[in-house]
């Protein structure tokens, strides 16, 4: 995610928090919330998704005056492959990639009136074998939340693990 900048307001969390079906009154009652532990309104864990939102290259989002959107019923559904750095779609080998697993390392509450921008880097990678579908290649991307300080706020790891071949059905 390439977020220049990803203002926290109050209605954000807010919003998130419905989303989830999170009625916890710390994203939403500044009353409630200057009482607690946090001492303000804080973000819903995974919140810095909603980063996506600001970013203008964001694939899952149709574009303005662009040809439609995927689901939209005028085109297939589905994400249009990536190119990984060796120029690969991940399509030529017969095999699919998928999101696996998301981690988030917080290393304090997001909170209203935060500014943050995300870096991202590679991660690990590594390989094992499967038993129906060939190489399993695994790849970690972080992507770090920083504040308006430039102060670590949340670390989020993504993996991803890409087939070498469709998987035998039998």
């Amino acid at each position: 995610m390439a977020v220049g900048k990803f203002p926290i307001e109050a209605s954000h969390i807010m919003m998130f928090a419905r989303s989830i079906g999170d009625d916890n009154q710390i994203y939403y009652d500044e009353d409630y919330a200057k009482g607690g532990e946090t001492g303000g309104i804080i973000a819903p864990p995974t919140f810095v998704q909603a980063s996506a939102q600001f970013d203008p290259d964001y694939g899952l989002r149709p574009k303005i005056g662009g040809d439609g959107w995927f689901g939209s019923g005028g085109k297939p559904t589905g994400v249009k492959p990536r190119e990984d750095s060796a120029g690969s779609t991940g399509d030529a080998g017969g095999g699919g990639g998928l999101h696996a697993e998301q981690r988030y390392i917080y290393h304090r509450h997001p909170k209203v009136g935060d500014v943050l921008t995300a870096t991202n880097k590679p991660g690990k990678s590594w390989e094992k074998e499967g038993k129906r579908s060939g190489k399993l290649v695994f790849s970690e991307s972080i992507t770090e939340y920083r504040d308006q300080d430039g102060e670590l706020v949340v670390t989020a790891i993504g993996t991803g693990v890409r087939t070498e071949r469709p998987v035998d059905q039998g």
